[in-house]
């Protein structure tokens, strides 16, 4: 299973760090992405780290404001999201795949819960 945490409500040019935690198993072998959901949009690819690491793929919308990391020693992945903006709203989810990473989200087999993000002010 798959827990996502760390969304918040936050003002335009802040930052919050998503965590994916793998309970019950471990990432090792896993490429891991995150996908956001808009009200009325559909699911959309944000980032992906490869299974092995350090290879990772950005969204246009969101390279050079977030970054994806992993720490398998805690079976976690992270999303450090930096300067914010409104439309990055949304409600995020993790998900891992066994094998490469991609950006489609139909190749990922188990999915997070979502973790919701605001960004108004």
């Amino acid at each position: 299973q798959l827990q996502a945490s760390g969304g918040g409500l936050v003002q335009p040019g802040e930052s919050l760090r998503l965590s994916c935690a793998a309970s019950g198993g471990t990432f090792s072998g896993y490429s891991v992405a995150w996908f956001r959901q808009a009200p009325g949009k559909e699911r959309a690819f944000v980032a992906s780290i490869n299974r092995a690491g350090p290879a990772t793929q950005y969204a246009d919308s969101v390279k050079g404001r977030f970054t994806i990391s992993r720490d398998n020693a805690k079976n976690t992945v992270y999303l450090q999201m930096d300067s914010l903006k409104p439309e990055d709203t949304a409600l995020y989810f993790c998900a891992a795949r066994y094998g490469v990473f991609t950006i489609r989200s139909v190749e990922y087999s188990y999915w997070g819960q979502g973790t919701l993000v605001t960004v108004s002010s």
